[in-house]
């Protein structure tokens, strides 16, 4: 699967599920992109930043709900596969 985790430079929330996502097995591909680096993302994201997407067939990525940053390991991993379930992705 690929992911695309929206995050910002200074975050322990991004730095802390960018981890997580990393240590899952089998590790998903993830583009982290830094929304400050971005205007455009800025103004739309903001402050909501960690988001988490998923890639899909359609072209724009698919925000998936707020991760809770209790989520780890196999925990995470169950979500992931919950919201995914489904889904027209790349």
């Amino acid at each position: 699967m690929d992911l695309v985790l929206y995050s910002r430079q200074g975050c322990c929330l991004c730095t802390g599920l960018e981890e997580k996502l990393r240590a899952l097995e089998p590790q998903p591909r993830l583009q982290v992109i830094d929304v400050d680096g971005d205007p455009a993302l800025q103004a739309r994201f903001g402050l909501e930043v960690p988001l988490l997407a998923v890639a899909t067939t359609a072209g724009e990525p698919r925000l998936l709900p707020r991760v809770s940053p209790r989520l780890m390991g196999d925990g995470l991993a169950r979500w992931l596969q919950q919201q995914l379930a489904g889904a027209d992705l790349a």
